[in-house]
């Protein structure tokens, strides 16, 4: 019984909101007082010196040299991928 009588209050409220119209036209209005002027900013200023350049880096070490690996026996290893994985983009 709540909800319908929530329900009923909302519908006569929207209905009589639609129904609402203005007893009088709106009066024009009165013409608006002309602005005071807008202050122009000058002209741009010379430009700046430009900044000192900074240092460069120096270059890291080199990394050692990994071992060659075992050959191999001459056998090919084939992996397949599981049926559920999801395809790669």
């Amino acid at each position: 019984m709540n909800h319908t009588l929530l329900i009923s209050a909302l519908l006569a409220t929207l209905s009589l909101a639609a129904c609402d119209r203005p007893s009088a036209p709106a009066a024009p209005a009165a013409p608006a007082a002309p602005a005071a002027p807008a202050a122009v900013p000058g002209p741009a200023g010379p430009q700046g010196e430009t900044g000192s350049q900074g240092e460069t880096g120096y270059q890291g070490e080199t990394g050692v040299q990994g071992e060659t690996g075992p050959s191999g026996d001459g056998t090919t290893v084939i992996v397949v991928p599981p049926e559920d994985a999801a395809p790669a983009k």
